[in-house]
């Protein structure tokens, strides 16, 4: 008995969620990998730069695609969210835990006027973009190799940490870097920095080969660890790897001839297409061997408001995120930052002139305050957990 075609939508909206937060939050990621990659304060000063001007108009709004997921996952497939977050749970929290120290390295690093406070987040900010995807990689790996069971008694701590899942956690890293190489080559080209062009470009290279040996290595560990997924992907999703493999080949192509729009346009479809192909690979399984789409999936009536509510967001939510981009890409919301602050300063020049000037400790301070609270919180709370799991194994 096939899925009914509710079902196969609302697993295709999945997999095109999946693949939007690969392409833009991927990309963010990557741009923080490349910040830590970017040498000492002097020499990488110029890279951050054009990373910071790309990277801060858009990475709080491409949290909406993994928020985007998850709901859909939890409402339309609850059994297998629920295996995935017992089983899973220490790669999961790591990968959040990496997208929260992400943000407020980002945040702060901005607001600090001290050059130790400025490293300090700085270094948090790109540790911790390397972490979350490499982490979110194993996830996949563990889900892909069949290692999750449909109802986990507790975390399965061989499940991610197998040599398919890490390799895939380093594939995620790699991709993050070279989709983000290939957009810093982009806007670089956009802003008239051919020095910049050139440092990008050879990364995106280099990202892009690394990618690829990564993939390869991949394919061949699961040829022994997820036979049914091996056989799918030399199989009936052939097609969609031969269209990553050539997308990603022509995108590297396109970066040394210089032809911005279509590297862009390349490296996007050899990222969709992985996904995609990983999606048919695994069908009909959500859970490879374990739990299938038909059986861990929601009623019907679910599905159908899952689609209702993802047919609102495609009419209110992309048009929005389509503006955001067109404005980023054209370099206009810095220019429209700088006229709000201007047109403030003639509105009110008594009240900026008599407004008090916060002094820099007592701002660095409650910065230190809030980033220390914050951290504090999180490790409370995956100390609780990896406690209770402790008393309940022991019993």
């Amino acid at each position: 008995m096939s899925p009914p075609p509710e079902l196969i939508a609302v697993a295709v909206v999945l997999l095109a969620v999946i693949a939007a937060y690969a392409l833009f939050s991927g990309a963010d990621f990557g741009g923080g990998i490349w910040d830590l990659l970017a040498g000492g304060t002097r020499r990488g000063a110029v890279p951050r730069a054009a990373i910071d001007a790309s990277v801060t108009p858009v990475w709080e709004g491409n949290h909406v695609w993994i928020i985007f997921g998850l709901v859909i996952m939890w409402t339309a497939f609850p059994p297998a969210f629920a295996a995935i977050m017992t089983a899973l749970f220490t790669p999961l929290a790591l990968s959040l835990l990496g997208i929260f120290l992400r943000g407020v390295g980002f945040a702060f690093r901005h607001e600090a006027e001290r050059l130790n406070m400025q490293r300090l987040n700085g270094a948090l900010f790109a540790a911790s973009s390397l972490m979350a995807p490499f982490f979110l990689g194993t996830v996949i790996g563990a889900v892909a190799t069949g290692a999750v069971p449909a109802a986990p008694f507790g975390q399965v701590l061989s499940a991610w940490t197998s040599p398919t899942a890490l390799v895939t956690g380093a594939l995620f890293v790699a991709t993050c870097a070279y989709i983000a190489a290939i957009y810093l080559v982009a806007d670089s080209e956009r802003r008239k920095q051919p020095e910049m062009v050139r440092y990008f470009s050879h990364r995106a290279i280099a990202a892009g080969v690394l990618s690829g040996v990564l993939a390869a290595v991949n394919l061949l560990l699961m040829r022994t660890s997820s036979p049914y997924i091996f056989d799918r992907l030399i199989g009936p999703a052939l097609p969609l790897v031969v269209v990553s493999v050539v997308a990603g080949i022509a995108a590297l192509v396109l970066v040394v001839l210089r032809r911005v729009q279509l590297m862009r346009i390349a490296a996007g479809l050899a990222v969709a297409a992985v996904v995609a192909g990983w999606g048919w690979a695994q069908y009909p399984w959500l859970l490879p061997g374990s739990l299938t789409l038909q059986a861990g999936s929601a009623p019907s009536a679910a599905l159908w408001a899952e689609l209702a509510v993802t047919g609102l967001a495609v009419l209110f939510v992309l048009p929005a995120f389509a503006w955001l981009y067109w404005l980023q890409q054209h370099g206009r919301l810095q220019e429209t930052t700088d006229d709000v602050r201007l047109a403030a300063a003639a509105a009110s020049p008594v009240e900026a002139t008599a407004a008090p000037t916060p002094s820099p400790a007592s701002v660095q301070s409650e910065h230190r305050v809030v980033a220390a609270v914050l951290i504090a919180s999180v490790a409370a709370g995956l100390a609780r957990q990896a406690l209770e799991h402790w008393r309940s194994r022991r019993r």
